[in-house]
């Protein structure tokens, strides 16, 4: 199996027989994998173990489960939905495309009269979601290319280095990515282009996915140590920083994989434009003070105890910690807008305020 230009299908599609297929993401980039998603328990398990992640990518799943749940032909269909969405909710707390989707799916299955109506109804809504993810992340790559295009007039000859952590490509959000969608438009162009990638450890999103994706479409790029971003700006060495978002209050702030704060700073100190790119459905229109009510997930510290790697033979887990010593695991920090440089949204790019979210987005209430 090669996965080369499977963004033509994406991270997940429907195949033969109305099948549920995901990438597993766990196993990249040493063995490409798919998963299949028969049931809600596995929907479910596949956002909570990370066999999907990206909070695009993690609505898109939680509707298709909402979709498997209702068939299974229970008496009360309703109160069936109401149970997977509880479940799925419970399987990661930041993202808030999952419960937007969980929510979205309860709201039209309500809308059915006939309860036998409901299954085929959903399956329509949940394709309906990952239609408008591609939507979206291909606007906010058209949004994002111009900022590239002019670094690119003032810098010629030389190539525009875009510095991105985690992963917020194609793999994170169905296609074209949320912070890769610019770039890859960028590179279809033919402008050039080298994107510094963060490891992103614990879990090495970064090193694992964002350089396989990039290393596919043959975009240049060096994979980096976490820390190594502040230096790289303090030298002239980024242009631009573009990170994804899993959770934006209607404010402006910005919860995104654990270290992208210390980035903001660093571009803020430096003066180095930091924007984020993110679809709306990563807008939580209901929440403002990211710091104080975004709720960060903290994840098991085995995740940092060991960590894993391709041994010529297949994949292996090794320690890396002393044995008496403890980790934690926070999974997000929450980047304050002021921090931010602007928003790229599939509407257009607005600042990281109150005002610049509802004027871009008049129709969403707020």
């Amino acid at each position: 199996m090669s996965f080369e230009g499977s963004d033509v299908n994406g991270s997940l599609w429907v195949g033969e027989g109305g099948k549920i297929h995901v990438i597993d993401q766990r196993v990249l980039p040493f063995r490409e994998e798919e998963f299949i998603l028969n049931t809600l328990e596995d929907a479910c398990f596949s956002i909570r173990e990370m066999v999907v992640r990206g909070a695009p990518l993690i609505g898109v799943t939680a509707a298709f489960g909402m979709y498997l749940a209702s068939g299974n032909n229970s008496n009360n269909i309703m109160e069936t939905l109401e149970e997977a969405a509880a479940y799925l909710n419970s399987s990661r707390p930041t993202a808030v495309n999952l419960f937007t989707a969980t929510r979205r799916m309860l709201e039209t299955a309500a809308y059915c009269h006939d309860p036998a109506e409901i299954e085929n109804t959903l399956f329509l809504e949940a394709s309906r979601i990952r239609e408008e993810e591609i939507v979206s992340c291909r606007n906010i790559g058209e949004h994002g290319l111009p900022l590239i295009e002019a670094i690119w007039e003032r810098k010629k000859p030389s190539p525009v280095q875009i510095l991105t952590h985690c992963n917020a490509g194609w793999l994170s959000t169905v296609k074209y990515g949320t912070a890769t969608a610019p770039i890859y438009l960028a590179h279809q162009k033919g402008i050039p282009i080298h994107i510094w990638v963060d490891e992103t450890r614990p879990r090495n999103q970064g090193a694992r996915l964002t350089a396989y994706e990039l290393g596919l479409a043959g975009i240049p790029h060096s994979v980096i140590p976490d820390n190594t971003g502040g230096h790289l700006m303090q030298h002239g060495l980024v242009d631009l920083v573009i990170v994804g978002s899993d959770r934006t209050t209607r404010n402006g702030d910005v919860a995104n994989k654990i270290g992208t704060y210390l980035k903001a700073l660093a571009a803020f100190d430096n003066q180095v434009p930091f924007y984020v790119a993110l679809p709306s459905s990563s807008i939580d229109f209901n929440m403002e003070d990211g710091l104080r009510n975004i709720p960060v997930e903290e994840r098991s510290p085995e995740e940092v105890v060991h960590t894993e790697g391709w041994d010529g033979l297949g994949i292996t887990r090794i320690r890396v910690l002393p044995e008496n010593s403890l980790a934690r695991n926070y999974g997000f920090d929450v980047t304050p807008a002021r921090l931010v440089t602007g928003l790229i949204t599939e509407k257009g790019i607005c600042p990281a305020t109150e005002g610049g979210i509802s004027g871009l987005f008049e129709d969403l209430k707020i």
